[in-house]
């Protein structure tokens, strides 16, 4: 039987406090207002009864990503991580509550580390599907391309872009191994590597899991590629379009070979009710994915190419819960090359010739097969550390 504590909070409590590690738990608001702050100088939000406090530290397993003090006395219900499982099958609407809030959250913040990092904010409109298709056909990546044109055909058949699309769509379409331009009943799918699976701007009604590859998250702004994710075995990917039944706010290519699980509106919802270890699985990984958008917008609040990068080295590491303390070999072989990791920034062109310059000149790291070898994680850690406090806002 699940048996929940009920917590009371005075007014002017600290029930969070930003960078404590006491994540094995989050809260329930039963009644009463909280203020939550990021930074000293952050945004305040105010959260109510219903909402849910230190519930991205708890699911990523982080320390908290934020500060929160009761405006008023509070009553809130504290659920153990561990007995998460069984709040789902007892109580499946808060599971699919935190869901929703994960995947509202996490369009939010998309849209901020966008416009940090690039300094505008496309809006989802099917004209920025032929212009996302026009930047892949420029760059070669062919498979990539047809696959945005036919979208923009599909979507508006009679758009400005009309004309110039269908001559592109036709010349390309026999020279790409581009496939699935149309959803299938297919439970399971097989991508060629550097073949688009959907575009961001477009409507979208699956999420997949990947059983196989590797799968890169992007987003394309004033011609810019910015690299949001690599996903790999066993991550899954495009739940906000079918959670939200909204565009889609990034687009999914595979990086490698792919096989992927279909999840679609139908039996996403048998699943919800026969399934919850998906439900949990789903959860964590929203929760992992939102401690990486609010880590990223510090490093899109980094000013100099060269740290900016080291710090997104960093973030990387983090991601798959490195310990930097570790005794022994403090080395590291990444699988990805400078320029990767300068996209992964969102650097302009200035700027990412002048961090990659700096990078490779940098004596605490070396190629290897071109990808990123690191002579001392813990250094790395530091000067991510030290970066991020010295952010001028």
């Amino acid at each position: 039987m699940l048996h929940l504590q009920v917590n009371k909070f005075q007014a002017g409590a600290y029930i969070i406090v930003e960078g404590k590690e006491n994540n094995d738990h989050f809260y329930i608001i039963q009644s009463g207002n909280v203020i939550c702050q990021k930074g000293a100088n952050g945004v305040k939000t105010r959260l109510g009864a219903g909402d849910f406090l230190g519930v991205v530290s708890c699911f990523a397993n982080r320390p908290q990503i934020e500060t929160i003090i009761a405006e008023s006395d509070v009553i809130a219900i504290s659920v153990q991580r561990s007995q998460y499982s069984d709040l789902i099958v007892n109580n499946t609407p808060v599971a699919l509550k935190i869901i929703k809030t994960f995947a509202s959250r996490m369009r939010y913040m998309n849209e901020q580390l966008t416009k940090l990092t690039l300094h505008k904010i496309e809006s989802d409109n099917y004209d920025h599907v032929y212009h996302i298709a026009q930047y892949y056909e420029k760059m070669a990546k062919y498979d990539v391309a047809v696959f945005g044109y036919y979208q923009y055909l599909k979507t508006k058949p009679t758009g400005l872009y009309l004309i110039p699309a269908q001559e592109k769509f036709k010349a390309l379409k026999p020279k790409t191994h581009a496939v699935y331009f149309e959803s299938t009943p297919d439970m399971t799918r097989q991508y060629p590597a550097e073949t688009m699976i959907f575009s961001e701007s477009t409507a979208g009604a699956e999420m997949f899991i990947i059983q196989g590859g590797q799968v890169s998250i992007t987003k394309i702004v004033n011609g810019n590629e910015v690299v949001l994710a690599v996903l790999n075995k066993g991550d899954m990917f495009g739940e906000m379009a079918l959670l939200e039944n909204k565009p889609r706010s990034a687009s999914a290519i595979a990086k490698t070979n792919c096989t992927l699980m279909v999840i679609n509106r139908h039996n996403f919802n048998t699943m919800v009710s026969t399934q919850p270890q998906l439900i949990s699985r789903l959860t964590t990984t929203l929760g992992e994915r939102l401690w990486s958008m609010y880590r990223q917008l510090d490093n899109a609040n980094i000013q100099n190419p060269l740290d900016k990068m080291i710090d997104m080295l960093s973030l990387q590491l983090e991601k798959v819960h490195t310990d930097f303390n570790t005794i022994g070999t403090k080395q590291k072989q990444t699988d990805f090359t400078v320029k990767e990791l300068a996209t992964m920034c969102g650097l302009d062109e200035i700027k990412t010739l002048q961090g990659i310059s700096e990078f490779l000149n940098d004596p605490r790291f070396k190629l290897t097969d071109g990808k990123i070898f690191i002579k001392d994680i813990t250094e790395v850690y530091r000067a991510s550390l030290y970066a991020r406090k010295h952010i001028n806002f």
